[in-house]
Parts: structure tokens; sequence; C-alpha cells
């Protein structure tokens, strides 16, 4: 399985089980890379996990019928009407070095990019160096601004940005292959 072989499909009504089944996977997987706790996220009930999905873009990343990975693209209230955050970004392990994580970060930029929106950031943990080198990759660049995780003030964070233009639209529309 490559990149090539993985579909992104956002998550609506008939997936969003998947995707809550992908969001506790990828906590008790990497719970220092994400916002959100196993034990918040586990306690949300159905119509919370319908809310948050219908208040973002999230795509599931298939392997057939094999759910791979996932990411969302929110809009905060403070933000430009410009930008949106990408986050919840994860891979599972048997799917790393694959491209999955390269389709996945390119669905948000393209969706992005299609809804006239000019800048993507994120967020990524300063210990997490696989995650940062796809981000860098794909063209991401910090702004030098910091934060921690509201959970464990011990993990910071380093914010990312991706202007979007002609130029690195054309950049990271061929991306998908391992790096």
């Amino acid at each position: 399985m490559d990149g090539d072989d993985v579909r992104v499909v956002r998550v609506d009504e008939a997936t969003w089980r998947t995707y809550r089944d992908v969001r506790l996977a990828m906590l008790r997987d990497a719970p220092r890379a994400f916002w959100t706790t196993y034990a918040e996220a586990a306690a949300r009930t159905d119509e919370e996990w319908r809310a948050m999905v219908a208040a973002s873009h999230t795509w599931l990343a298939m392997g057939g019928t094999e759910p791979l990975g996932s990411v969302a693209c929110v809009r905060l209230p403070e933000q430009p009407e410009d930008e949106c955050v990408l986050v919840g970004m994860w891979v599972a392990p048997r799917a790393r070095g694959r491209g999955v994580g390269a389709r996945l970060v390119r669905t948000v930029l393209q969706s992005a990019a299609e809804r006239g929106l000019s800048r993507v950031l994120l967020e990524v943990a300063h210990e997490n160096a696989p995650a940062r080198a796809l981000y860098e990759h794909i063209g991401f660049m910090p702004t030098g601004r910091t934060g921690e995780m509201p959970h464990d003030p011990s993990i910071t964070e380093l914010e990312m940005e991706l202007v979007l233009s002609d130029d690195t639209v054309r950049s990271w529309q061929t991306l998908g292959k391992p790096i």
C-alpha cells in the first residue's frame, strides 16, 4: 500500500462512527500530539460527535474498507475568514511512511483553495519530528509563535503556516509519495 492506493473521503452522517473510532485510536496511539485527551473524547455523546463533524471539514484516509488516518480543517471564531486550521492529523502506525499523511494534508489544502482561503495554519508538538518534517516538506513555515498543550504544559507546540498561492498549489499537488 502507498499513498496512491488510498482514497480520502469526507466524513458525513454515514461515516461519523468510523471517524469516532479513528479519533479514539489516534488519542490512544499519540496522546501527546492532540489537545483532546482520550478520556475527554470517549465521554462525548453521539450527538456531540455528530456536531463536531458537522462543524468542520473532516476526512478519513481509507485503504479499501480500512481506515488508515484522519485530518480535519476548522475555522476558529477569532480567525480571519480567509484562514483555517489543520487539526487532528494522524496516520495509523501500519500506514506511516507511505504517503498517506501527504494525501491527507493535500486534501485540506485543496479544500481550502477551492473555498477561496488564503492561509492554512497548524500547530505541531516540537517533539513530533516526523510530523514537522512532513509539514516542512509540503511547504509549511514556522510563524514564530509557540504554545503548549492545555492538558500538559510540558508539551510545547510550534505554529506553522502555508500561504496558498498559485506556486504553492502547484508544489503540493504532486505530493503523496513517501518522503
